[in-house]
């Protein structure tokens, strides 16, 4: 990997990432906190929404629409603070203190570590969707017409590449890239990568890293950074750019012919909102983001509806992948973290080796 910063100016950024950054109406908050939407007042209950950073704008659409459904429904008013940040650093910072009274996050694996936290109490998935509102695939986003003819996994281990993909200690979009890349090489859909073959689908994951030249600490930065003219194609959201195409922007979308379903999960943190006395509002926002027009926004804003219904009528936007497997073809998260990510994980060892390779 040829990173544009030093290790040691990555490991200082991480620390900050995930460390709450200010304090806000009585709180704290982290990341990049939008202005409250309204102000607290006497008949008014605030919700804190600790989110990672890649539906910002479906959010940002769905709090104005849920405050005006609960203002009718109780006369209430609910103020939302809003925060963003990589899934992982979001997730680590609401166990640290920050107190979100709703986690929107990545991936199943933060939300995990919040109720090993003792901070979510209840069955978060108990509900129809098991706890994910939306849904997502590992995609490509590349320059406008495609000048490098990138097609599919393969294409992006040619030498002299350069790709971006978020930072898997800070992003749970990176997790999810790397999976999705080394998922499909090790199910024979990478050219020249025999199924089944732990060794080739390790090689094939070294050549991608090699040509990773910046990890930034979140999807979100990734894309920019990919906008603003770096690197030649970056590994990311499908989402993301579709919700880069609908804001202007002209890069190109690649699907693989089999990529990793993401799935994006949703929790009321127990200890913060029973401590804010905030419950029935925040139950019923997490409630609001499964109805059908609540997944209609979503999947404006480049999510894959996990309403069935909703799923069926955006087929145009979102076509079926030859090969979509899910994270239990790794054995769920609580096997694919260590699997992949541990101190002996397979990403763990692929960095460390091109690190040698590199000096």
């Amino acid at each position: 990997m040829k990173f544009k910063i030093s290790t040691a100016a990555l490991l200082v950024l991480m620390a900050l990432v995930i460390t709450p950054l200010l304090t806000a109406c009585g709180g704290q908050s982290a990341g990049n906190t939008a202005e409250p939407q309204g102000q607290p007042g006497a008949n008014s209950i605030k919700l804190t929404l600790g989110a990672y950073t890649t539906p910002r704008e479906a959010y940002r659409e769905l709090i104005p629409m849920f405050q005006k459904q609960w203002k009718e429904k109780t006369g209430q008013d609910v103020v939302f603070e809003e925060s963003y940040l990589g899934s992982g650093a979001q997730s680590r910072a609401i166990v640290e203190g920050f107190e979100a009274d709703i986690a929107a996050l990545s991936l199943e694996a933060d939300i995990t570590r919040i109720q090993k936290a003792g901070l979510i109490t209840h069955d978060w998935k108990a509900g129809k969707y098991k706890g994910m509102v939306s849904d997502s695939i590992v995609a490509l986003a590349v320059r406008d017409g495609n000048p490098l003819g990138i097609r599919d996994w393969a294409d992006i281990a040619a030498p002299g590449l350069e790709v971006l993909t978020p930072n898997p200690k800070t992003s749970g979009g990176a997790m999810w890239n790397v999976l999705g890349l080394y998922g499909a090489a090790r199910r024979g859909f990478v050219e020249g990568v025999a199924p089944n073959d732990e060794a080739a689908a390790q090689s094939f994951l070294l050549s991608v890293l090699n040509n990773v030249t910046v990890m930034d600490k979140g999807a979100r930065e990734s894309i920019t950074n990919f906008e603003k003219g770096v690197g030649d194609l970056a590994i990311t959201y499908e989402n993301e750019v579709l919700v880069g195409q609908l804001s202007g922007q002209t890069y190109d979308l690649v699907i693989p012919r089999s990529t990793l379903l993401i799935e994006n999960p949703i929790a009321v943190v127990d200890a913060y909102v029973d401590k804010h006395g905030a419950r029935a509002a925040a139950e019923a926002f997490v409630e609001f983001c499964f109805t059908r027009e609540a997944q209609e926004v979503f999947a404006r804003y480049g999510l894959r509806s996990v309403d069935p219904e909703v799923l069926k009528a955006t087929r145009d936007r979102y076509p079926e992948v030859e090969d979509l497997f899910t994270i239990d073809y790794f054995g769920g998260w609580e096997a694919a973290t260590p699997f992949m990510f541990g101190e002996q994980g397979i990403y763990t060892t692929t960095v460390a080796k091109i690190q040698r390779l590199n000096q």
